[in-house]
């Protein structure tokens, strides 16, 4: 049953990717069937305790998420996508995809940083927002948040769903 719930969190992060990469948008509808199809998913084959793990999962993942959302580092829809990945695997797998995405998600915004040639300038920022998270909270940085066009975005779909295939993965190794 691990594969089954990994492979279905991992397509509903293909298709958030993609959608992300093309429109820089993660869709509602995707979202919202990815957490109601993992709901049920565990529900059907694991019973009330697989459908509670799920809920669970999700709803760590999100809480997670919603604090780098809060911070201005990430979109609603990130926060979104990993809460319907994380239903769909199961409690089980959410340190392996949160784990997968952070390490992922960090490679590709060096990659990106360097292909831009701003890996200096990245490194600058991470200290500033380091600095300003510390006596300010998870208040956004005033010039080093979403909203700034001029700061380097990275589509987080991407590394969610990197995260997702690499417990996939796993669970395919074992």
């Amino acid at each position: 049953m691990d594969t089954v719930y990994g492979l279905a969190s991992f397509v509903c992060a293909g298709i958030g990717a993609v959608y992300d990469v093309r429109t820089r948008r993660i869709p509602n509808w995707l979202t919202g069937w990815g957490i109601l199809a993992g709901l049920l998913l565990h529900l059907g084959l694991g019973g009330w305790r697989s459908l509670s793990g799920a809920a669970v999962g999700g709803l760590l993942a999100g809480a997670i998420f919603l604090l780098f959302y809060l911070a201005g580092g990430m979109g609603a829809g990130d926060v979104k996508l990993i809460t319907a990945v994380c239903c769909l695997a199961g409690l089980s797998a959410v340190a392996g995809i949160l784990l997968g995405t952070a390490l992922l998600g960090g490679l590709f915004a060096v990659v990106l940083a360097l292909l831009r040639h701003r890996l200096q300038d990245t490194f600058t920022n991470m200290g500033r927002l380091l600095v300003y998270h510390g006596s300010a909270g998870l208040r956004p940085h005033p010039d080093l948040n979403l909203s700034n066009p001029g700061t380097l975005r990275l589509p987080y779909g991407l590394a969610i769903a990197a995260g997702a295939g690499s417990s996939l993965c796993s669970v395919l190794l074992r």
